[in-house]
């Protein structure tokens, strides 16, 4: 199978035009919604000060990592006929960018990066909340800021939470050096730098190819191709840094004093992140929501792939914030989107966000226990009106359906409890008996365009999808796919569905990306792993099979930190003991960090550092090779929509 260039794909514009069955569809959202409400581009656009002289940011070496100008498309306020009407209007709210003041003293970046960037103007310098995904795009927003007002020296960044998004430009805006010095601090909650790492590294290859269907950074930006992302337009192509905290949060009610900015702080541990926290400010009856309270139904389960996210936590936290902040604040920012203003108006706004977590967790369990499926459950639960008529509740980055099946994930897991679920054959290989019993691709194409042509396009891509598995080659076949691909995406009023619909469609008629889009795994994040996570991640890579009947037992010792670890592979499974050596070892290898983190980061490999003497090796050096040559080395661009 061919693959594609990116670099040729943004100059290459899908070409579908909306069916008739897709213009009624998409026509109906217009009554029943109430687009006669504005209040969220006055709200979006409100304490405007400035924004970039030239809407694309680029990196060192003059590449673009940020570029607004393919979103001009989105200044028409009426829905074209491939877009749904209710995410046309969410793309056009977060067209919206520039430098905006939310309150005295408090200003964000918006539409710069999928994030927003809120800085705190203290007594003499400035808080940085949450730098973006990327070092360019931080590093341009704070120019923004120095634009319009005298420059101050940033004292402090917060981190909310533990995604990339949320941290990643830290180097934008200040130096390791001034943090190791103690010039700036670093503020986060507990257990930010293990989910930072973990999250991004264990399953970051996988996460990373399907995060290019998910945002659609790769898509051409068009009518008919990518609109925006829910949380923002997309992902931006920059470098990704860290510097872990110098400061914990580790408990609701924490206290902090930083130039002279007051914060009280709220715990928001396993909500929309693992490691978050909400942040009150009550100088200026100002509360940060970090990402929990946003406009949009966010992610209890994320397309890209995560863990399950714990709707309970979630409402009793926004219930709690409630509680704590409700009488005390008049404006509500977040990390992504605009604020809300007014304490009437912020009540409303999180009490029906914190409704909406509950109802969805709750329909789903009581429709579990009448003995409904995860597939049955998704169709049946319907926001009630008076939720679903929010705007914040619609479904732009979340989703009703892909919700109610993580809510049904993380209770009773993959299986439906029918037994005709419990070992189905893989996919290609049921691909070929549904494919011979249906009559053969040419019956079944046939079919599917007489479905495709009344409009059942969830069930053509059901079908066309054993077609493709069960022979890849068929390019018609493909093409049927991919056409019904677009007509669902066309439809979709939640974004991040419509780039999975699209990127499936793009790929199916061009083959898959020959590079992926940007890499979670970065060299701060790479440098941030402790080594029983580099140990973990290494059995991760081991090849089981190719492993059997093995056993190696190797010392690691780490010159420059004093660590040493047994690591033992035995029964196919690699495991280590940490402040262990073995007596009688196969080999002991010598080592520093500095080597370690060279190797994870491509820059070397154990071989050649061996070869150099820098890994010292007592013992029986073939064993060491032995042990490497076991493990796997991921493709950054496997296959999804073929086999």
């Amino acid at each position: 199978m061919t693959n594609y260039n990116p670099s040729h794909l943004q100059h290459t514009s899908l070409h579908a035009i909306a069916s008739s069955t897709t213009l009624i569809a998409n026509a109906s959202v217009l009554t029943q919604l109430p687009f006669e409400q504005q209040d969220d581009f006055d709200q979006a656009t409100r304490g405007f000060v400035g924004t970039l002289a030239a809407n694309a940011i680029v990196n060192a070496q003059g590449q673009v990592v940020w570029n607004l100008e393919p979103y001009d498309f989105l200044s028409t306020s009426s829905a074209p006929p491939t877009v749904n009407p209710s995410l046309w209007r969410q793309a056009r709210l977060n067209y919206i960018h520039g430098l905006f003041k939310v309150a005295d003293r408090i200003y964000q970046v918006r539409g710069l990066d999928l994030s927003n960037m809120t800085i705190i103007e203290g007594d003499t310098g400035l808080i940085i909340i949450d730098p973006l995904t990327s070092l360019e795009t931080a590093h341009a927003s704070l120019q923004i800021y120095h634009a319009h007002f005298a420059p101050r020296p940033v004292r402090a960044v917060i981190y909310t939470h533990s995604h990339t998004d949320h941290y990643g430009g830290v180097k934008g805006v200040v130096s390791e050096d001034d943090v190791e010095t103690g010039k700036v601090q670093i503020l986060a909650p507990e257990d930010f730098m293990a989910h930072a790492v973990s999250e991004n590294v264990f399953a970051g290859n996988a996460m990373s190819r399907r995060a290019m269907y998910m945002y659609g950074a790769l898509l051409p930006k068009s009518e008919q191709g990518q609109v925006d992302a829910g949380l923002g337009k997309t992902i931006p192509l920059g470098t990704i840094t860290l510097i872990p905290p110098t400061d914990t949060i580790r408990q609701s009610g924490e206290r902090r004093t930083i130039d002279g900015v007051e914060m009280e702080f709220l715990m928001a541990m396993n909500t929309e992140a693992p490691s978050e926290m909400l942040i009150f400010f009550p100088q200026f009856q100002a509360l940060c929501a970090a990402e929990d309270m946003t406009h949009t139904l966010h992610n209890l389960y994320t397309l890209r792939g995560a863990e399950v996210r714990d709707p309970v936590s979630w409402w009793k936290t926004i219930n709690e914030t409630i509680e704590r902040f409700g009488s005390r604040t008049e404006v509500v920012f977040a990390q992504h989107h605009w604020p809300t203003w007014g304490q009437a108006q912020i009540l409303a706004f999180l009490k029906k966000q914190r409704d909406l977590y509950k109802y969805l967790h709750d329909q789903t369990l009581r429709l579990v226990n009448h003995g409904y499926t995860m597939l049955e459950v998704a169709e049946k639960i319907q926001l009630p009106v008076e939720l679903a008529q929010c705007w914040y509740n619609r479904g732009y980055y979340g989703s009703v359906n892909h919700n109610v099946k993580g809510i049904y994930q993380k209770y009773l897991g993959f299986y439906s409890s029918n037994p005709a679920d419990l070992h189905p054959l893989p996919p290609t290989e049921a691909a070929r008996k549904y494919v011979e019993y249906m009559g053969g691709p040419e019956q079944i194409m046939q079919k599917a365009r007489q479905s495709f042509d009344v409009g059942e396009y969830r069930w053509v891509a059901q079908v066309m999808h054993h077609v493709v598995f069960a022979d890849p080659t068929l390019q018609p076949a493909r093409e049927l796919l991919a056409a019904a691909f677009e007509q669902l995406a066309y439809q979709c009023e939640n974004p991040t569905w419509r780039n999975e619909y699209l990127m499936g469609a793009l790929e199916l008629r061009q083959g898959h990306a020959i590079i992926s889009g940007t890499k979670t795994d970065s060299p701060d994040v790479i440098k941030a792993m402790t080594i029983d996570m580099f140990l973990d991640y290494l059995g991760i890579r081991l090849n089981g099979p190719k492993a059997n009947g093995k056993s190696i037992a190797l010392n690691l010792s780490f010159s420059d930190t004093n660590q040493r670890y047994a690591v033992q592979l035995e029964n196919s499974a690699l495991t280590y003991t940490p402040d262990k050596q073995f007596v009688q070892p196969d080999a002991t290898l010598t080592l520093t960090r500095a080597i370690m983190d060279a190797i994870n980061l491509g820059a070397t490999t154990f071989e050649n550092e061996i070869t150099f003497n820098a890994i010292q090796i007592q013992g029986d050096k073939n064993k060491v090779l032995e042990l490497l040559s076991l493990m796997d080395t991921f493709e950054p661009t496997f296959n999804i929509v073929a086999p």
